[in-house]
């Protein structure tokens, strides 16, 4: 009957359906039969040569077996157990007569002998064998005696969970590490990948600590079953005991468990990763705050929060509401663009969102809202937010907030790629292509186009891929920017660089790049704006990196930057570093000259602040005219930071010694209302030299992502009375106020300036002139100045 073991195992699989809904039942068949022949064998193995004592003495199994859930062709983790009274030789018979009849089967055994002491000391040394024992069950013999091995094992457990837990963690990050996100990759370890199989037994084990629970529910279960349904499948058709989904087998598996294709396959397989993967993601963080939870505080303990802004805080790793911004969703009309808000800054912050926070903001209403400026601001910006991208756009699309912002994005959602050289699923690319841009945003005037290139580039792949689809995907990715906002031009360039996203990779290692032919093609392909050429090379880059190391070699680099700067060489703009702003976005209209009672006002040393509504309802638009003077930029931007406002934009000018200045400004719900009366009076105190100390924040903490450099170019020839230079790095709360300081320091003011925000990115162009000369800076006044805006963007 043994040797018949493996054959009966294979055919509960064989002999039933494998379509969705019958593995439970087919895997606990299975389990049942397995013991069933196991405690068959138990029986002869001990009586022979003669009987066994009844107690002290028992076969368990540990692994799927012991939680119904093994496959066809499993491993059978077996454990015989005694109590240390029986000779050692009869023990070491008595494993002979379990072990090599299964051996003989062509069974895979895993196997030992253990006391209880046993089993606590290997537990304690060992992560994998602990996991096993949590789950220990009777086969045979005493099972009082395999009870108590489980419930010391799980004693012990608890008892060294606090100290135990990060050495686990840390081998869990190790595991995902090494094997990848199971949601993403094309040919996934079903068992030890991200979200797999592994890391459901592994919050069993969390779970068990008693210091956290794991998410339970429907979606969980079944994306657990469809797990297990795979692990199944593809024993059956690879006939063996593997759980990798490689692509030779992906039809096969497929067809037997009921879907379409392969690729129908994979983005269940997908969707089903996601769901555990977020489970397991939230199980590590309760876990981890359950493990620093328990600190000595004097005082009663209260939640620790770390404002990131609008209401939002960081408490216990996660991004969280406050009340500010939970009010806002009581506001006339509610605030469409919270969710974006609350994403954004959990992103730069690089937090995952709390999961009441999912919650809260998957209710806001959504379809029928416009894209206004600061919400589609608001959407590249996080885009814009660099490695902190990942987790929170996973979450957004397990919970539909992406598919309600980017409708097209539900036809490339877990949609593997067919190009072997490929790793990630179509939708995992565009994101991963979308952070590998994160350094490259400085060196293009308009952030904001590439990112969102970046995302759609391969949208042609909705409809089958092939070396045709970033034409097919063009009109889509237009299609799909118009959609977001972007005006006609925009979302020209946009369809531009997906059209061509491959173009230059192709033309720098098919072609000859000393041929003017290959230069030629370029051109033709990119027109005659230096911008568009430096946007499709920070793209392409991105795009092979996204891609691997076998799409981005130091060879490939090499030839695509010699590429690009033939390209500008034959634009006739040199390295593509000196170009005046070039393709920088039309700044906003001119503030209207302000009325004599304003200016007579300001030339007399009162101020006048006035404000105004916004195109959303968390924005404003502060005018401000004020009679002008060295270092009156900074002092006006820090009054503005003083009481929470954000600038996103701004136009400043002076004329006849007046300044007047507009400034598009985001309002933080958690600070007071803006009060004009206030800054007119700190512009008045500090015009006569002293400076309030609300007016001196000190610069915000940095969310803790590595930022590339700011950069700042000098403009030649742009103004004949002035010097012009442009400011490009990161936005950031007081990034103004510290700026206008710095250049006041250095004895330069600021005449006129256009003020930018794109993906989170400042694009602010600053007309400086010398404070003794009112003319343009020599060249150790150039040196002076750049240096001191590097210093103060830092």
């Amino acid at each position: 009957m043994t040797l018949t073991l493996a054959a009966r195992r294979l055919a509960v699989t064989r002999d039933a359906t494998l379509l969705p809904g019958t593995g439970p039942e087919r895997r606990r068949t299975m389990a049942v039969q397995t013991r069933e022949h196991l405690r068959v064998l138990w029986e002869a193995a001990a009586t022979q040569p003669r009987a066994l004592p009844e107690h002290g003495l028992a076969l368990g199994c540990v692994g799927s077996l012991a939680r119904d859930e093994s496959g066809p062709l499993s491993d059978l983790d077996l454990v015989l157990l005694h109590d240390g009274r029986l000779e050692p030789d009869r023990v070491a018979q008595l494993a002979d007569r379990l072990w090599y009849p299964l051996w003989e089967a062509g069974l895979r055994l895993d196997h030992s002998v253990r006391t209880l002491a046993d089993c606590r000391t290997v537990a304690e040394h060992d992560l994998a064998a602990l996991v096993g024992l949590l789950d220990l069950a009777p086969v045979a013999g005493d099972e009082t005696l395999v009870a108590g091995v489980r419930m010391g094992v799980a004693r012990d457990w608890r008892a060294a969970a606090r100290r135990r837990l990060p050495g686990v963690l840390a081998q869990v990050r190790t595991r995902h590490t090494r094997y990848g996100e199971l949601a993403d990759l094309l040919e996934p370890d079903v068992k030890e990948a991200h979200g797999g199989l592994r890391d459901l037994t592994l919050m069993r084990s969390l779970t068990a600590t008693w210091l956290a629970d794991r998410p339970h529910g429907a979606e969980l279960d079944a994306a657990a079953e469809h797990l297990l349904d795979l692990r199944d499948a593809i024993h059956l058709v690879g006939g063996r005991p593997r759980e990798r989904l490689v692509r030779q087998d992906r039809d096969a598996v497929a067809a037997l468990l009921g879907f379409g294709d392969g690729d129908d396959l994979l983005a269940a397989t997908s969707d089903a990763a996601r769901v555990v993967a977020l489970a397991t993601a939230a199980t590590l963080r309760r876990t981890q705050q359950a493990l620093t939870a328990r600190t000595l505080r004097v005082g009663p303990r209260r939640p620790e929060l770390r404002p990131l802004g609008h209401g939002v805080y960081v408490h216990d790793g996660e991004a969280v509401l406050g009340a500010p911004a939970v009010r806002r969703m009581s506001w006339p009309g509610g605030d469409p663009g919270l969710a974006l808000r609350v994403a954004t800054l959990a992103a730069r912050a690089g937090v995952p969102l709390s999961q009441a926070t999912l919650d809260t903001i998957a209710r806001i209403p959504w379809e029928e809202m416009a894209w206004t400026p600061v919400r589609r601001e608001l959407f590249t910006a996080l885009l814009g937010s660099g490695a902190g991208l990942r987790q929170v756009w996973e979450q957004a699309t397990m919970t539909g907030l992406v598919e309600r912002w980017l409708p097209i994005w539900r036809t490339v959602r877990s949609r593997p790629q067919h190009d072997p050289v490929h790793r990630h699923t179509v939708d995992r690319h565009q994101v991963q292509t979308v952070i590998e841009c994160a350094p490259l945003l400085d060196d293009v005037p308009r952030p904001d186009l590439l990112l969102v290139a970046a995302l759609l580039h391969d949208l042609g792949k909705a409809t089958g891929g092939g070396p045709d689809h970033p034409r097919s995907g063009a009109p889509l990715a237009r299609t799909a920017a118009l959609g977001l906002g972007f005006d006609a031009a925009d979302a020209d360039l946009i369809g531009l660089l997906v059209e061509h996203h491959l173009t230059l990779i192709e033309l720098a290692t098919n072609r000859d790049p000393q041929d003017p032919r290959t230069v030629a093609a370029l051109v033709a392909a990119v027109g005659v704006e230096p911008a568009t050429l430096d946007a499709l090379a920070a793209l392409s880059r991105a795009d092979a990196s996204a891609v691997g190391e076998r799409a981005w070699t130091p060879w490939r680099a090499r030839l695509l930057a010699d590429l690009v700067a033939r390209g500008h060489a034959a634009l006739q703009v040199g390295d593509g570093t000196s170009y005046a702003g070039d393709g920088a976005a039309s700044p906003p209209a001119e503030p209207a000259t302000a009325s004599p009672p304003d200016r007579a006002a300001a030339l007399a040393g009162r101020p006048v602040v006035r404000v105004r509504s916004g195109d959303d309802p968390a924005t404003i638009v502060v005018d401000v005219v004020v009679a002008d003077r060295i270092g009156l930029f900074g002092d006006v931007a820090g009054g503005l930071s003083a009481q929470g406002v954000a600038v996103r934009r701004a136009v400043l000018r002076t004329v006849e010694g007046v300044a007047e200045d507009t400034w598009d400004c985001d309002v933080d719900p958690a600070a007071a209302p803006f009060d004009p009366d206030r800054l007119a009076r700190d512009l008045a105190t500090a015009g006569s030299g002293r400076v309030r100390a609300s007016q001196r924040p000190g610069r915000p903490a940095s969310g803790g992502l590595e930022e590339p450099p700011p950069q700042v170019l000098l403009i030649p020839d742009a103004a004949t009375d002035a010097t012009v230079l442009e400011l490009r790095g990161r936005d950031r709360p007081g990034l103004l106020r510290d700026v206008g300081r710095a250049l006041a320091a250095v004895g330069v003011g600021v005449a006129r300036a256009h003020i930018e925000t794109y993906a989170g990115r400042c694009r602010d162009v600053f007309v400086v002139t010398d404070a003794d000369t009112r003319g343009p800076l020599d060249p150790p006044g150039v040196a002076r100045a750049v240096a001191a805006v590097i210093d103060a963007a830092r």
